[in-house]
């Protein structure tokens, strides 16, 4: 399997401020996802899917200020990682009503695969790498 990287043009050119505030975008909204994808996993700790629809608007609003530069990536992940998860846990809401206990797994796994992507990203922000389409 082939990772492919848009890295920025070379007309590109980021002032350190422009990048600062892209990070500091970055960060808040990787934490708030990651805020929601912990809840989703502990017992008892449903962290309010209104933190998500904040991240997810935020990342909507400010990825246009990222376009052609390495952060654009880091938008377009956080992005497909709420719609795949949202996807898939809709997919599988049948299992909690036939089976408990197979809903409760996948969800878990779904919960552990998101948190999984926004760990992933969020590191790979803070190395100032761009994530893979």
């Amino acid at each position: 399997m082939t990772q492919t990287f848009d890295p920025p043009p070379p007309d590109v050119v980021l002032d350190p401020e422009r990048e600062a505030s892209l990070r500091t975008i970055g960060v808040i909204s990787y934490a708030l996802h990651a805020v929601v994808a912990i809840g989703a996993l502990l017992p008892g700790v449903q962290a309010s899917i209104v933190l998500l629809i904040v991240a997810v608007i935020v990342d909507l609003v400010k990825r246009d200020e990222a376009v052609g530069t390495w952060q654009a990536t880091h938008f377009s992940w956080r992005l497909r990682s709420v719609l795949w998860c949202g996807i898939l846990y809709v997919v599988t809401i049948p299992l909690w009503f036939l089976f408990v206990i197979p809903g409760w797994i996948a969800w878990c796994l779904i919960s552990i695969w998101f948190l999984y992507r926004i760990v992933r990203g969020w590191l790979a922000m803070n190395d100032r790498r761009p994530m893979p389409r």
